[in-house]
């Protein structure tokens, strides 16, 4: 290769070293770099000719220069020539110190290539920098940094020459005035001291190991001197920090008693320094070698400054660390060393300070104390070891404190202290105790809120640091496990830990664990000797209660029943095999539930029965009593937690249970009633559920305990002294009595039911019925609830034994008179539910109510809860009461209402037969049409339920008739479509289980299933859609199913009952009324003769008042149905109703489709107006302007709407379908003449219809598929969106292809007809109709159907007719549908050879093609068409096209250079063989290897394509391979290595051709494309490359090189950086 060519390419690369992309600028180095690495020393020289010829160039080219010399010499250092060498570095030497002034870029640039030479040429380069550092002068500031560097990069090699630049050095010290110079002085003799520093620790690697470090002492001592005494004062804070580093590093150097005399000022004088710096890291490092130096050497000095270090070093280890600003770190970390270095000179000092500090007040200085005593715990082990009691001692102090800080920072030197020992001495176990106390920590934030001090050690970070402790404690530190074994249990049963029990749990379950599998015999537990620990008995009440709420405190539930499996039998012995049995499925139902999902009520009774089975399985009296006592004395450590304490009072009745011991039992109920918080109600429900537990066992005692108690002092009100002092304690009395009455209602539950009957009158009905007149509430609900559990109580009782209850009334009364004494407009106490649910429980018990009381029971009990307000009304807020949360609210409605569905159903229970039915129905049955939605919803909803429990509990002994069916399904039905979804829903259910009554007394069986009435289900579904027509069907199929259903006789009920409800409250209602009663009308009217007329008249009254759209077309339906005689006259009123129809209109239209015969008779009459009226007329836009718009005339466009509402209805399908073809047709004609055509102007308003004309041919022709029934072309088009194509000019063609698509695929036979009736329009005056029907006819070529049809001759001459018509676009399409028979009957090809070839020949030519549309198609076509013409049809046109093409190949247009490639690639068969046909491909592979990279991804296809079906063409095998492996369609292509690999090939296989290629890629220079150009300079890039010596002469290199640096400038940046790339391959 010419040496001026890579000159030239080298030199236009300099010049772009500083290009404006920063992509650029780097493959312009990259390149740079490769020319260098070739040929070191030509571009090195060049490289120093463009500085010295460009003296003034600006500094940031000269730096990139500079760079790219530094990359070069330092990789081929050694293939470069010693002159370049020489060269180089008096080059560098001179960039460095031309200017005076400090430029930093370039002279570091300049500095770090002298640094890459003296890598290998040490003795040049301290030749040539000596030269520039003379004794006396000056130096130059970077001079000096180069010798700091080398020292660094070298150090070999520079040790040797330091002795002599320190004795140069020394004396210009003094002369360096300017800051910048004694920073740079400084940072010198830093690095030449750690250069020493680093030769003395290795002198077995060093040149020669005769170097001490007394060689250096004076000098290094002279310059201390220097630095120390004159510059560490300087008021620049950077130099100070520099001087400090430097003054570290000396240290070392000095003689020992050189450095002993400085020490008392050296240390005071870099303390000082922190005051004056920001910056501390450096001062810390470089105070921590000078005490390194000093304890090294052993410095007596040292102590007397121990006080101020100690003091300074403190109060940089208490400063903040910041983990996000490494110098923090790093400088804490350097203090901490320097305690280290102090510890083990001075460790009683030392240990001293620190714990003194300990007691400081302030945060930091405590948090910074921590941090040292971790240290040195940690590092210092054997320093520390005799301190580890006073340690112990000290660290009290910090554990009190407050901060959450502090506490993090002593939790972390407790970790430390475990891991060394200091646990197991005395005094420990308080630091355990510290841990456990964190553990136990609540959040400091609620869910969702964030600390706002980022630094702030929250609550939440603390507690998890402590669980994270205690479990490595347990896990990791062997020998503490003795600390923690059983000390740990102690802290599980005070409340003040009970949010750590969880850590706690884990921590016993392990240490446990470990200790039963070795067999260690202090895995048993001596409670006797262990005092501080609970007993077994409260540990395992306590871990059940955890048990009991499982996911409080941290879900605590789990681990406490593992630890209760664990510790089994130090619990007692024989509770092991128990446990292993019992507690693991407990856990596995944790293990699937969350805190909502598990049913907690469940969840108790399995572990009262869990108890119960323990209790049994110990067997052992002593042990129970000692556990109901503990347990007794347990309950107020749960006094903040009033559901805990509920649960263990029953745990308590369980135990009382198991006890034998009388007295005891008696002890414990009489503590459990004197000790209990009255007040609350959650704890009255505990305890009376405890003693009702207690009873099972024991009725007779927990009776008189219960008598006696009731007559003690706590219930009398005498005014005794006790009262005046205290008042009663703050209980009232009534909750006392509260709580007994309850207990009364559990031991009546839960006594056993053959002692309980006899006793529920004399004992317990007797205590309690003397409250019943208290006004007190909590009294109230105590006694309801109470009644209800004795009620309850004697039916369980009267399923074994016959009883009457006497005293049924009279508690009904009572309950009755809680309900009335409620407030009427709101809900806020349990006391409605209450009451019915007791209600319901007394209804079942003998004797049964009167009518009367019955009436009175259901009125007061239903209007009573249905006239509640809504449940989101929120009431006033009275003075005495509290109002509800939401969630509260909502619970209490939802109790309510399912109380009262128990209540009805239990009345309902007494007498189920329909009169029975009707009494509780007519309490229901005015509230079902209220105007309120949320009363209607009750009273359906409760309908629903009755009728449903009837269902279920009907026996029909005999045939009765159900004599109130009418009226229910009358007062039923319309509420199938109530606004209220909720009021529907229940509706549908009501009639469904009507209709199965009525079955059920028509004498069907019980498991008999009717199809009809089944299939009302489904239709809830429907009714959720608010649709107005899809609630009329639903109603219409329910009518149905009732009219199948219903006795004749109770028909004329139900027909009234339904004119009742066309004037409902709700107007939706009134509209299903009328629904349903045209639909019985159609079904059963002909039973209903003479109530007709009296039916007509009624309707006709209603329809003149009836305001409501739906009912009004509904009622205009049925008219309709009767007018269906006079049809013209008919249709000539709807067609003059003014456009657009309005829904009236338009409903009549439809409904005409429901008879086949009208509307068979409609749509002929319509084709036939529509055939022979012009579609448009042409108006004038305005007067001015001039043009003309095309306005639609009235009545096709009005028949063309009405024949679509027709169609709408399904009905219609018979006629549409036996007139398809000729429908088909008109409308597809209809719709090319609507395309583009405005409405008419109305005639009142004079403005223009709102129809889109398109539109509503569109639509016809859409809803005309729809019923021919060809779905497969309805959901092609609609996939495609073919319908909003077809409607809108622009893209009308492509609708028409898609619908012709779809006809084709999927509608074939019926195309025949279609053709037939299309064809006449072909010649029709309408431009825009002939252009639908050419492009539905070129469509049709597309598919073989035609052949099979033989409709192919009539297609193709038509499409020759029209290759001549006046219309552009029909030409175009015409050449369209010739290219098409390619592709549908590629067979019948080479019948039409000529005339295809001749039609597409012309269309390459056409002239008058404003978009080249015609040219497009015709390539396109004959692509497709050449795939089947035979070779001699072609072979002598081979060339001749390909000339037609070639000009295309770079067209500005997309479509027509992917249709010209597409096509070259199909000729390719025919030229196979044919020498001149190969040099033709040559001749356009550049061109196609080049679009591979267009930008448009069609065009990158077809040229994969045409090139691998060229591919055997080319002449090479290995090119063949690469084009047919690597193009293809669906993988992307690596370009740069195709590129790359191909030139190879070229190279190898067409020398000769090297010159026409690289000529041809060069002339793509100048693309229009930014990615072709590009392309081109890869491609020259790559030849270059691959290029071996011998053809270089191929090529002309100067062009080359003259392209390649025209691309350099190129305006885009990625052109720039493959021509940089492709110039690094000129080597």
């Amino acid at each position: 290769m010419d040496e001026t060519d890579v000159e030239q390419v080298t030199l236009a690369l300099l010049d772009a070293a500083t290009d404006k992309d920063a992509e650029v600028q780097e493959q312009v180095r990259k390149s740079m770099l490769t020319l260098g690495k070739q040929q070191p020393d030509r571009v090195l020289a060049m490289c120093q000719d463009y500085l010295l010829k460009h003296p003034k160039l600006v500094v940031t080219h000269r730096v990139v220069i500079l760079q790219t010399i530094e990359l070069i010499v330092g990789c081929r250092i050694e293939q470069i020539s010693y002159p370049r060498i020489k060269s180089i570095i008096s080059l560098a030497s001179d960039e460095m110190t031309r200017s005076k002034e400090v430029i930093p870029d370039w002279q570091q640039a300049a500095s770090n290539i002298l640094v890459a030479v003296g890598n290998k040429h040490i003795n040049d380069i301290m030749e040539e920098i000596l030269s520039k550092f003379q004794p006396g002068l000056l130096p130059h500031f970077f001079v000096v940094q180069t010798l700091a560097n080398l020292s660094d990069s070298n150090v070999y090699g520079m040790v040797p020459f330091l002795n002599a630049i320190l004795g140069t050095m020394l004396p210009m010290l003094s002369m360096a005035k300017q800051d910048n110079m004694k920073w740079v002085f400084s940072s010198a003799l830093c690095h030449f001291s750690d250069s020493i520093l680093e030769y003395l620790a290795n002198l077995d690697k060093a040149p020669d190991p005769t170097v001490r470090k007394d060689t250096f002492s004076s000098e290094i001592y002279a310059a201390f001197d220097i630095l120390f005494n004159n510059w560490l004062q300087s008021r620049e804070s950077k130099l100070r920090l520099t001087v400090a580093e430097a003054v570290g590093s000396m240290c070392h150097l000095m003689a020992s008693d050189k450095l002993e005399e400085q020490i008392p000022k050296l240390i005071p004088a870099i303390l000082s320094l922190y005051k004056k710096n920001n910056e501390h890291y450096i001062i810390s490092k470089s105070l921590c070698q000078v005490i390194d130096a000093s304890v090294n050497m052993g410095s007596r000095v040292l102590e007397t400054q121990l006080d101020s270090l100690l003091f300074a070093l403190h109060q940089q280890v208490s400063a903040p660390v910041d983990y996000s600003n490494p110098p923090t770190v790093k400088n804490h970390n350097e203090v901490l060393r320097c305690f280290s270095l102090l510890a083990n000179s001075f460790p009683d000092r030392l240990g001293i300070f620190v714990l003194q500090k300990l007691e400081n007040s302030n945060e930091r200085s405590r948090v910074g104390s921590l941090a040292v005593l971790r240290h040195l715990i940690n590092s210092s082990t054997s320093t520390m070891e005799g301190k580890k009691l006073l340690i112990l001692a000290s660290i009290r102090q910090p554990m009190a404190d407050h901060s959450n800080k502090v506490k993090k920072h002593v939790i972390q030197v407790i970790s430390a202290m475990a891991h060394h020992g200091y646990l197991e001495l005395e005094g420990g176990e308080l630091l355990v105790r510290f841990i456990v106390q964190h553990c136990a920590l609540h959040d400091t934030y609620q869910r969702g809120q964030r600390p706002t001090d980022p630094e702030e050690v929250t609550n939440e970070s603390l507690r998890t640091m402590c669980d994270n402790t205690l479990h490595l404690l347990t896990t990791t530190v062997g020998r503490l496990a003795d600390v923690l074994w059983p000390k740990l249990l102690y802290f599980l049963t005070p409340p003040q830990f009970s949010n750590a029990t969880t850590p706690l749990c884990k921590s016993l379950i392990e240490l446990g664990n470990k200790k039963k599998n070795n067999q260690d015999p202090s895995f048993n537990i001596d409670f006797t000797q262990e005092v501080n620990l609970p007993s077994p008995q409260t540990l395992m009440v306590r871990l059940l209660v955890n048990a009991a709420f499982p996911f409080n405190s941290r879900d605590h539930g789990a681990p406490s029943l593992l630890l209760l499996q664990t510790l089994s039998i130090n619990v007692h012995p024989n509770t092991e095999i128990l446990w292993e049995k019992e507690i693991p499925p407990l856990l596995s139902v944790l293990e699937e539930s969350t805190a909502e999902s598990l049913d907690k009520k469940h969840w108790d009774e399995k572990l009262l029965k869990l108890l119960s089975k323990i209790l049994a399985t110990i067997d052992d009296d002593k042990w129970v009593c000692q556990l109901a006592a503990e347990s007794t004395r347990y309950l107020s450590t749960y006094n903040n937690a009033l559901e805990e304490k509920s649960f263990l009072y029953r745990c308590i009745g369980v135990t009382l249970q198991q006890c034998f011991n009388k007295e005891l039992v008696k002890k414990q109920l009489q503590e459990i009633l004197l000790t209990a918080r009255h007040n609350d109600a959650i704890e009255r429900e505990g305890v009376a559920m405890g003693i009702g537990l207690c009873a099972n066992s024991h009725l007779e005692g927990t009776l008189a305990k219960l008598d006696e108690f009731g007559k003690s002092d706590a219930f009398k009100k005498s005014p005794s002294i006790f009262n005046l002092l205290k008042e009663r304690n703050d209980v009232e009395v009534e909750k006392v009595k509260s709580t007994l009455i309850l207990c009364y209602g559990q031991v009546a539950l839960n006594a056993p039911p053959e002692k309980i009957l006899n006793r529920i009158d004399q004992d317990i009905l007797r205590c309690i019925s003397k409250h019943f007149n208290t006004k007190d509430l909590t009294m109230k609900l105590s006694l309801i609830q109470s009644v209800g559990l004795i009620a309850k109580a004697i039916t369980e009782c009267v399923k074994k034994q016959g009883y009457v209850f006497s005293r049924k009334q009279e508690l009904i009364n009572v309950m009755l008179d809680f309900i009335k004494a409620e407030p009427a407009d709101s809900l806020r106490t349990p006391v409605r539910p209450l009451v019915m649910t007791t209600c319901a429980n007394l209804m079942p018990l003998d004797p049964a109510l009167s009518e009367n009381e019955g009436f009175d029971l259901l009125k007061v009990c239903v209007n009573g809860v249905f006239s509640l307000p809504p449940e989101t009304h929120t009431p006033e807020k009275t003075k005495e009461e509290e109002i509800l949360d939401p969630k509260q609210r909502k619970a209490l409605y939802k109790d309510t209402l399912a109380a009262l569905q128990e209540l009805l159903r239990s009345v309902l229970a007494r007498d189920p037969t329909p009169d029975g039915l009707q009494s509780v129905f007519k309490h229901i049955e005015s509230w079902l049409s209220s105007g309120q939605d949320h009363e209607r919803e009750r009273a359906a909803t409760a309908t629903a339920h009755i009728l449903a429990y009837y269902l279920d509990n009907l026996t029909v002994k005999n045939m009765v008739s159900f004599h109130n069916l009418g009226a229910l399904l009358g007062r039923l039905s319309p509420r199938c479509s109530d606004p209220h979804p909720a009021v529907r829903t229940a509706a549908v259910d009501c009639i469904y289980t009507l209709l199965y009554i009525q079955l059920r007394y028509e004498g069907f069986s019980l498991d008999y299933k009717d199809e009809a009435v089944d299939s009302l289900l489904p239709l809830k579904n429907r009714l959720e859609n608010p649709d107005h027509s899809v609630l009329y069907k639903t109603c219409s199929d329910l009518t149905k199913v009732m009219s199948k259903r219903l006795p004749q006789q109770q028909l004329s009920t139900l027909v009234f009952m339904l004119f009742e409800g066309l004037v409902d409250s709700q107007t939706n209602c009134c509209r299903a009324s009328s629904v349903i009663l045209n639909t019985l009308l159609k079904n059963r009217g002909g039973g209903l003769q003479e109530l007709v007329p009296e039916m007509l008249e009624v309707l006709h009254v209603r329809l003149q008042s009836i305001t409501e759209e739906q009912v009004r077309v509904a009622a205009g339906q049925t008219v309709l149905i009767l007018a269906s005689q006079h049809l013209q006259t008919v249709v000539t009123a709807l067609v003059n109703q003014p456009l657009p129809y309005d829904s009236w209109t338009s409903e009549m239209w439809m409904a005409l489709g429901a008879d086949p015969i009208v509307a068979s008779q409609i749509i002929e009459m319509v084709m036939e107006k529509l055939a022979i009226m012009a579609p448009y007329v042409d108006k004038k836009e305005s007067m001015i302007r001039g043009g003309t718009t095309k306005v639609a005339t009235n009545q096709p466009l009005a028949m063309t709407c009405g024949l679509k509402e027709l169609l709408l209805n399904g009905q219609s399908q018979e006629p549409a379908v036996s007139l398809f073809p000729r429908l088909f047709s008109c409308l597809t004609v209809r719709l090319g003449a609507s395309v583009g055509v405005s409405a008419p102007k109305d005639n009142n308003t004079k403005h223009a219809a709102s129809v889109h004309v398109a539109g509503v041919a569109a639509d016809a022709l859409r809803i005309l598929l729809a019923r021919a029934q060809l779905d497969e072309v309805m959901k092609r088009l609609d996939e495609d969106n073919a319908w909003d194509a077809m409607k809108e000019q622009n893209t009308h063609i492509t609708g028409v292809t898609l619908l012709a698509r779809a006809m084709s695929k999927h509608a074939g036979p019926r195309l025949p007809a279609i053709v037939e009736c299309l064809c006449p329009s072909l010649n029709n005056i309408y431009e825009c109709q002939r252009i639908t029907i050419t492009a539905f006819f070129s469509e049709l070529l597309n598919h073989h159907v035609v052949t099979e049809l033989m409709l192919i001759d009539v297609l193709m001459n038509n499409m020759m007719e029209r290759i001549s018509d006046p219309c552009c676009t029909v030409r175009m399409l015409s050449v369209r549908g010739l290219g098409n028979i390619a592709v549908g009957s590629p067979e019948k090809v080479n019948k039409y050879a000529k005339e295809l070839l001749a039609a597409m020949s012309s269309g390459m030519e056409e002239k008058d093609d404003p978009g080249k549309l015609i040219t497009l198609e015709a390539m396109s076509g004959l692509s497709k068409v050449l795939l089947f013409l035979d070779k001699k049809n072609v072979h002598l046109l081979v060339v001749y096209i390909f000339m037609k093409i070639k000009p295309f190949l770079e067209s500005e247009n997309d479509e027509i250079r992917c249709a010209s490639i597409h096509l070259m690639g199909n000729l390719s068969k025919f030229g196979s063989g044919e020498p001149v046909f190969k040099d033709q491909i040559h001749n356009v592979l550049v061109s196609l290897l080049l679009h591979l990279v267009d930008p448009n991804p069609q065009v990158v296809k077809a040229c994969k394509y045409a090139m691998r079906v060229c591919a055997p063409v080319v002449g090479s095998e290995q090119i063949t391979a690469m084009f047919q492996n690597h193009l293809h369609d669906d993988k992307s292509l690596h370009y740069g290595e195709f590129i790359n690999d191909l030139t190879k090939y070229l190279i190898q296989d067409f020398p000769g051709m090297l010159n026409f290629y690289h000529i041809s890629v060069i002339q793509f220079f100048k693309s229009n494309w930014p990615e072709v150009r590009a392309g081109a300079a890869m491609f020259i890039g790559c030849l270059l490359g691959n290029l071996p010596e011998e053809h270089l002469s191929h090529l002309n290199m100067g062009t080359i090189t003259k392209g390649l640096v025209m691309l350099l400038q190129d305006p885009d940046p990625v052109v720039r950086v493959k021509a940089a790339e492709a110039m690094g391959r000129f080597h």
